[in-house]
């Protein structure tokens, strides 16, 4: 058991200390990041995802939107299994890395430090997260992208990124999709479109 123990635990310390040096992308461009992503991939040790999450969880959309102080608005949906919606959204507030974010999980009660590490805006953005929470921190890495469908080589290369920030490889996940999906997406454009709409409204040029 204690073999155990201070496995885990090297585990976890080699991987903050990798995660520290991951850097985001040079050429980032926030405005790039706006509009409806597919959450298709998953990677942490966290022990919640591992025991409780891991085998239910399905893919999920997300929403980004920059705001006016070149912050950037989240908002997650996630089908449960019983169908029901679970949403979560964050304000995450730039820092002086572009690419990098810093927001507060009130429902889980963590501080994260978001990094856009990797991304083809019209394809694909790879953001690596350390959330930390009563003095010790965990590593999550997401892979977002704009379609459902995700090649092989996207596979590989977001789970070779995941390997190299200390996640084990059978903490990396590919989600399905869950039949349902497809309204939840109809139904987060539609919102997309709307919010678009009232930014527009509220800009310089119609005052």
């Amino acid at each position: 058991m204690t073999t155990f123990v201070l496995k885990t635990l090297c585990i976890l310390l080699c991987a903050v200390f990798i995660s520290a040096q991951v850097m985001s992308m040079p050429d980032f461009d926030l405005e790039k990041m706006i509009g409806k992503w597919y959450l298709v991939g998953f990677a942490t040790n966290a022990q919640r995802f591992v025991t409780h999450l891991k085998a239910d969880m399905k893919m999920a959309t997300a929403i980004m939107m920059p705001t006016e102080d070149r912050d950037l608005d989240l908002s997650y949906h996630h089908l449960k299994n019983d169908g029901s919606c679970f949403k979560m959204r964050h304000l995450a507030k730039k820092t002086e890395i572009p690419g990098c974010f810093v927001f507060d999980n009130e429902i889980w009660g963590n501080s994260n430090d978001m990094c856009v590490v990797d991304a083809k805006f019209d394809e694909y953005a790879i953001v690596h997260t350390i959330k930390t929470k009563g003095g010790e921190s965990e590593i999550l890495n997401k892979l977002h992208t704009r379609t459902r469908k995700i090649t092989d080589d996207l596979k590989e290369k977001f789970k070779q990124f995941s390997l190299d920030t200390g996640i084990l490889e059978e903490n990396i996940a590919i989600l399905p999709m869950k039949a349902s999906l497809h309204l939840l997406s109809f139904l987060m454009f539609l919102s997309f479109q709307l919010l678009c709409l009232l930014n527009f409204l509220k800009s310089p040029q119609l005052s």
